[in-house]
């Protein structure tokens, strides 16, 4: 068993949207919800690796699939977003706190 931590949810998303072609399925599917199969005609590559790009979508939570029949029909998340924006601004902390933190060591040797 593979036990998953919530900085594995982190990766997942950033990884998902690492990709020009999930960027471009997810904000299809933000506007509206879509078949896969529609999504497939809109790329040049197999309905297979449009699957593919849209179970990493998935994985990450940035959009839900449901059965309609026959056809798998895939809408986005639009809160997922809100914790990629979280994410970021934790991150964009982070980095500012030790950007001060540099400056402060610096300023330190600095004559008076």
């Amino acid at each position: 068993m593979v036990v998953r931590s919530p900085a594995d949810h982190g990766d997942d998303l950033f990884q998902a949207l690492a990709d020009a072609t999930r960027r471009d399925i997810l904000a299809v599917v933000l506007g509206a919800e879509r078949s896969v199969s529609e999504l497939a005609c809109r790329y040049p590559m197999s309905f297979a690796a449009v699957q593919k790009h849209v179970a990493v979508l998935e994985r990450a939570g940035l959009v839900v699939k449901r059965r309609h029949g026959r056809e798998q029909r895939v809408r986005g998340r639009p809160e997922a977003l809100r914790e990629v924006h979280d994410l970021i601004d934790q991150l964009e902390m982070l980095w500012r706190a030790r950007i001060d933190r540099i400056d402060e060591i610096l300023s330190e040797g600095d004559p008076p």
